[in-house]
């Protein structure tokens, strides 16, 4: 972000500085990064070592998306729910102490994308996409919504229009499928899948239309990619010149029986990683993404039983894959130069938690980073890069692998934090959204 520093001795912008102590009390030491003193607990958050973190705002509403004017360092916080009869926050650090002094409401509409292209903030609804003028990195009080995509017919599953733009201008959006399995009766045991599923004609993919052209309808863009359920995480990498998502496996694998037990159903399909190129068809509903056997098996609805591929053999496969149920609600390609050169090109994501996974424990409830190659693809495995936001105890060594994310909630209702949105700022500085109480937090590599 380009923020206006607050100009500190050079000493004081190594760490250990020694903050005032309480009486009887001794000294703590402080954090402080480029001007910026961060929160000695790091906002509650547990992070990858050599990072700090503060609370950047806080209960501004349920955050979604989240987008930063690459300029000034305005952010937008998209809201899934009406505050005050808005649904888009404006935040901005006026005096360059790292947190938000400035919080501007706007915009009647709820919903989860946000993305900022061409000196636009572009936002969306669950039936449409629409923009505002940036000026001086702000929206204006007397700014106007531009209508990019309209007409949308709401759905009562999986209506979010998350959203991407392409650095030539393409807007990708996502048109998730308003059905778990596409079966004659939704989420009924027993019930057998559509063949073909006729869902597939507007939703379960990712369409195209042009990010500067206005008042298009749905039949003005194009299908880019199917066989996608849901996918809420979207964003274009630079450096492979690609779409990537993540997609929610679809739920209740245990209401046919047998093999597909609940402990199964809690583990599987898992949640994918895509790399998205135009045409590709990722299987939904037919198939499901086993990251045990590493492959696509076709689904009980049509005629599956946990072994068999069929017509799923010839779908396209994840570039990774994570355990069922943890939502991966955002994704964000890290293209600063704030953090370790590792992390150039690696992938950041978000994973909002599970509500699905019983008998086991529920998952998620975290953020991951993978490291990418120049091939556009993970160079090795997921790590957790900030957790502890629902606030309860994790089980097992936070950080490692196999126990990452791993809960004691009995719903997602228990959880104090839920983080659902990334964005970079100008500086580096990653910002991540929280959909419980509205708390935007600030992370930082220490130098």
């Amino acid at each position: 972000m380009k923020t206006t520093l607050l100009l500190l001795p050079l000493t004081l912008l190594s760490l250990g500085v020694n903050a005032a102590p309480k009486p009887g009390k001794p000294a703590r030491k402080a954090t402080v990064i480029q001007g910026i003193r961060f929160d000695d607990d790091n906002g509650g958050l547990k992070l990858a070592p050599g990072f700090s973190a503060l609370v950047f705002a806080d209960n501004i509403g349920k955050a979604r998306h989240a987008a930063v004017d690459p300029t000034t360092g305005t952010v937008f916080v998209k809201l899934e729910r009406l505050k005050d009869g808005k649904g888009l926050v404006q935040l901005r650090d006026t005096n360059g102490d790292g947190r938000a002094e400035e919080t501007v409401m706007f915009s009647n509409n709820t919903g989860t994308g946000a993305a900022i292209a061409n000196g636009y903030l572009y936002a969306s609804s669950d039936t449409s996409v629409y923009r505002y003028k940036l000026t001086n990195g702000k929206v204006m009080a007397d700014a106007v919504a531009e209508p990019i995509v309209v007409g949308l017919t709401l759905q009562r599953q999986h209506a979010s229009k998350s959203l991407a733009i392409s650095p030539d201008g393409r807007l990708f959006v996502n048109f998730g499928a308003p059905s778990n399995a596409c079966q004659e009766k939704d989420r009924q045991p027993g019930s057998k899948g559509q063949m073909p599923c006729p869902i597939l004609e507007n939703y379960g993919g990712i369409w195209q239309f042009d990010a500067n052209k206005t008042n298009q309808r749905q039949a003005d863009g194009k299908r880019y990619a199917t066989g996608i359920r849901n996918a809420v995480a979207l964003d274009w990498n630079t450096v492979s010149n690609s779409l990537y998502a993540l997609q929610h496996g679809r739920d209740n694998l245990n209401n046919w029986g047998g093999v597909f037990t609940d402990s199964v159903s809690a583990e599987l399909p898992s949640e994918e990683f895509l790399m998205v190129k135009e045409g590709a068809d990722f299987g939904w509903p037919y198939c499901y993404n086993n990251h045990y056997v590493n492959k696509k098996l076709l689904a009980p609805e049509y005629g599956g039983d946990g072994t068999k591929q069929d017509l799923c053999a010839g779908k396209e496969k994840p570039i990774m894959a994570f355990p069922a149920h943890w939502a991966p609600n955002d994704l964000l390609f890290y293209t600063g130069n704030q953090f370790p050169a590792r992390y150039k090109n690696g992938a950041f994501v978000c994973f909002h938690g599970s509500w699905n996974r019983a008998p086991l424990m529920q998952g998620g409830y975290f953020v991951a980073f993978i490291p990418f190659g120049k091939d556009g693809r993970p160079s090795g495995d997921y790590e957790v890069f900030a957790e502890n936001f629902a606030g309860v105890p994790e089980q097992g060594i936070p950080g490692k692998k196999a126990n990452a994310g791993k809960l004691e909630l009995a719903s997602p209702g228990s959880a104090k934090h839920r983080p659902v949105g990334l964005a970079q700022g100008p500086d580096g500085s990653l910002y991540i959204t929280d959909s419980v109480k509205g708390t935007v937090w600030r992370v930082m590599a220490k130098k």
